[in-house]
């Protein structure tokens, strides 16, 4: 998919992603890769900047875990980023709803 398709909406599908597993970036990344079935295969490059800004934001919460001996920054969604997931996920809707409206 283009870059420029996903441009305005890797936020919410970062925060998607966390809402249904807490994870490192690289999960992350994997996650959405595996649920798209390869279709959305975001750069590392691009989703870290996110997540710190997404975290600086009060969105995401983070700690830090060791895993295999490699320690990892874990990401989950506080309050405020649940209550921003949902409010994504209606505007979304909406969009999805009118550009098939339009293109149907």
């Amino acid at each position: 998919m283009r870059a420029e398709v996903l441009k305005g909406h890797l936020e919410f599908l970062l925060l998607a992603a966390i809402a249904r597993q807490p994870s490192h970036g690289y999960g992350v990344v994997e996650a959405i890769r595996s649920a798209t079935q390869g279709e959305l295969d975001l750069a590392e490059g691009t989703v870290y900047p996110v997540l710190y800004r997404l975290e600086g934001a009060g969105l995401l919460t983070s700690s830090w875990t060791t895993v295999g001996g490699r320690r990892r920054r874990v990401y989950r969604l506080t309050r405020r980023g649940r209550a921003r997931l949902a409010r994504e996920r209606r505007e979304w809707t909406k969009f999805a709803g009118a550009v098939q409206a339009v293109t149907a």
